[in-house]
């Protein structure tokens, strides 16, 4: 992460109810690796194992390069700006293996945005955060998380909720400041030349008020240098989401099985807006008698990369910092 490339995108900000972005999921197959890892050729589009029931609609044609338009989403309490320039946010935590693999593409033009800055971030298999226990958790007895300091929910949108309103780092409320220096699944990285960026990671867990989800933003007309990532605009804040039947069968799986949390499920959950791919809905691959060898999650995000959008009640100029430090 050394030199000083620039991120592509132009360099104003344009009105935020203009933003377009898509979501869709990228199809590939997972190919399950010696030791429980998926191995390095799963994005060539081999025939493998079966995946989880997250397609494109059936109205999509084969030649449709954008996909459907989707909305962001919160940032929720528990983000740490752009903290580890890394692709392996595993550190020492136990879990299904996950491959996350996302492709950023410009909605306007379709064509691939490389040298984005990308995070990442989500909660372990028993629902902790790094940098946030005292907040986050539940799985084995932890406290349970809160948006805002007084315990009161704040991220039930307009309407009639389903399912009990959130209350975890994935919902709303203010940003809490980290109580502790872990930061664990959580990284930062480049796309490439063709939008890709991939992480290795595990498969999260859940916690009080949220379905099963990892965090996610995109940084653009920034500069990586020695010291990181800096300038630049935030153009997407999002969530992706599992299926239902590939978290029973994670729940079936240790650590996850010790979880005494109870779910809540996709269905029930407030933030996912319930439309498939276009909400952030991964498409899933592994192997259905054998999760616990590995996941390989796939998804292509469309950003407007002359848009502003941080997922908070700040107002952010582009030029304002996401910056990084090197690990």
């Amino acid at each position: 992460m050394t030199g000083n490339q620039t991120a592509e995108g132009p360099k104003h900000k344009r009105d935020l109810t203009r933003r377009k972005v898509v979501v869709a999921g990228a199809g590939a197959a997972a190919a399950v690796g010696v030791g429980g890892t998926v191995a390095a050729g799963a994005f060539a589009g081999e025939s493998g194992a079966k995946g989880a029931k997250a397609s494109p609609s059936s109205s999509s044609s084969a030649g449709e390069t954008c996909y459907r338009l989707t909305s962001e989403t919160t940032e929720g309490p528990y983000y740490i700006d752009a903290d580890k320039l890394r692709q392996d946010i595993t550190e020492d935590k136990e879990g299904i293996p996950l491959t996350l693999r996302i492709k950023v593409i410009d909605a306007e033009t379709c064509k691939p945005v490389s040298n984005a800055a990308v995070d990442v971030w989500h909660c372990d298999a028993l629902g902790l955060y790094s940098g946030y226990e005292s907040f986050s958790g539940g799985g084995g007895g932890g406290t349970p998380p809160t948006d805002a300091p007084s315990g009161t929910p704040t991220d039930v949108p307009s309407g009639t909720p389903t399912g009990e309103p959130p209350s975890g780092g994935g919902g709303g409320g203010g940003h809490e400041e980290p109580t502790s220096d872990t930061r664990y699944l959580r990284g930062t990285w480049k796309t490439d030349r063709k939008g890709f960026v991939t992480f290795k990671t595990i498969f999260p867990g859940w916690y009080q008020g949220r379905c099963v989800h990892i965090h996610t933003k995109v940084h653009v007309s920034g500069e990586w240098t020695d010291a990181g990532y800096e300038g630049g605009n935030t153009c997407h804040t999002g969530q992706f989401f599992f299926d239902e039947e590939t978290v029973l069968l994670s729940a079936e799986v240790e650590p996850y099985s010790t979880s005494t949390t109870e779910r809540t499920t996709l269905d029930e959950d407030t933030i996912y807006d319930q439309s498939g791919t276009t909400g952030g809905l991964l498409k899933l691959q592994y192997k259905k008698n054998d999760i616990a060898k590995g996941v390989l999650a796939t998804i292509t995000v469309g950003v407007d990369p002359e848009a502003t959008n941080t997922g908070t009640d700040d107002s952010v100029q582009p030029g304002a910092s996401a910056s990084a430090s090197a690990s």
